[in-house]
C-alpha cells in the first residue's frame, strides 16, 4: 500500500479506535504548531505611544488641507491690508526726516537785492547750512545769511521783499581790524592786504571810501560782493552795533544756488583769499 502522507492524508488503520487516536494526536500536534508560530510572531514589548499632535493638526488630512488653504488666504488678506502703522512707516517717517533736516540742518532763501552780484543775483534761490555757526565755526569768506540787525533792508536796493534776512560775505572775525584807504585801494585785515578779484564784481572798487573798523567780540564784519551797491557793515557804523552783525543773528552759510536751473551751482567761499591773514589777538575763530 502506498504512503498516504505523500497525498497529505493521515494513515488509516483497520482499528477504529486506533484511527481516532491517530487523528486526535495529529490535530493536537497541528494546533500546537499553530500556537507556536503565532506566539513567535507576537511582540510582547509594549508599543510606544504615538507623539502628541498639535490641536490644530488633530483633524483629518482633508480638514487639515482645508485649514491650510484658509490660513494661506487669511495671510494673503493680511498682507493686502494697508494699516495705519504701514502708512506711518512708509510715509510718516520719510516726511519726519525731511522736516528735521529742514528745521535743523538746511535753510532756503530767495535773494532780493543786487548787493552780491555776480555771486548771486535777484531771484536766485540758495540753500544754506544751519550747522554753521551752531556747530562749526565761521570763517572769513563765508557767504552768510543773517537776520536784519538794524533795519539794513530799507537801504538795500532790492527787487523783492527781503523777508527780514540779508546775504553778505564775511570779511572780519571777532578781534580783526578791517580797513581800506579809499577808492583804488585794497581791503586789509590785521594789516595784510587781500586780493578780492575772485569774487568782487568786475569794475567795482573794494571800497569807494575809506573806513577802519575793529570787530568786537561775538560779531562779524560783512560786505557785499557788489561793493558799489551794498549797504553793508561800512554804511552802518553809527548804529547800535557799529555796522557789525551779531553771530547769534547768523542763520546759515550759503552752500549752493538751486533755482533757476540755469543758475544752478555751488557758492564759493574763497577761503584761499584769506590764507595769509593772521588771527587777531582775542579772536575766537
Amino acid at each position: 500500500m502506498q504512503d498516504d502522507q505523500d497525498n497529505g492524508e493521515f494513515p488509516v488503520s483497520d482499528n477504529p479506535e486506533s484511527n481516532q487516536t491517530s487523528y486526535d494526536d495529529e490535530a493536537d500536534a497541528r494546533d500546537s504548531r499553530t500556537f507556536q508560530v503565532a506566539d513567535h510572531g507576537i511582540a510582547l514589548s509594549p508599543v510606544p505611544p504615538a507623539p502628541a499632535r498639535p490641536a490644530h493638526a488633530a483633524s483629518s488630512a482633508g480638514a487639515g488641507a482645508a485649514a491650510g488653504a484658509n490660513a494661506a488666504a487669511a495671510s494673503s488678506s493680511d498682507d493686502d491690508h494697508f494699516t495705519l502703522r504701514d502708512f506711518f512707516l512708509w510715509c510718516g517717517v520719510p516726511v519726519l526726516i525731511v522736516l528735521l533736516i529742514r528745521i535743523f540742518a538746511v535753510g532756503f532763501y530767495e535773494i532780493p537785492s543786487r548787493s552780491m552780484m555776480d555771486t548771486t543775483v535777484p531771484g536766485d534761490r540758495v540753500v544754506t547750512s544751519k550747522l554753521t555757526p551752531k556747530i562749526f565755526d565761521l570763517q572769513r569768506g563765508d557767504v552768510v545769511v543773517f537776520k536784519d540787525p538794524n533795519n539794513w533792508l530799507n537801504e538795500e536796493q532790492s527787487s523783492a521783499p527781503g523777508g527780514g534776512y540779508l546775504i553778505k560775505r564775511l570779511i572780519g572775525l571777532p578781534g580783526d581790524v578791517v580797513e581800506c584807504k579809499g577808492a583804488g585801494q585794497p581791503v586789509t585785515i590785521n594789516g595784510v592786504a587781500i586780493n578780492e578779484t575772485s569774487y568782487i564784481r568786475p569794475g567795482v572798487d573794494p571800497s569807494a571810501f575809506p573806513f577802519s573798523v575793529t570787530v568786537t567780540e561775538g560779531r562779524v564784519f560783512v560786505m557785499g560782493d557788489n561793493r558799489a551797491n551794498s549797504a553793508d557793515s561800512r554804511y552802518h557804523q553809527d548804529d547800535g552795533d557799529r555796522g557789525l552783525v551779531p553771530i547769534s543773528d547768523v542763520v546759515g552759510v550759503g552752500i549752493a544756488k538751486y533755482w533757476p536751473l540755469d543758475r544752478l551751482g555751488a557758492i564759493d567761499d574763497h577761503h584761499e583769499v584769506f590764507k595769509d591773514v593772521p588771527d587777531a589777538s582775542g579772536s575766537n575763530s
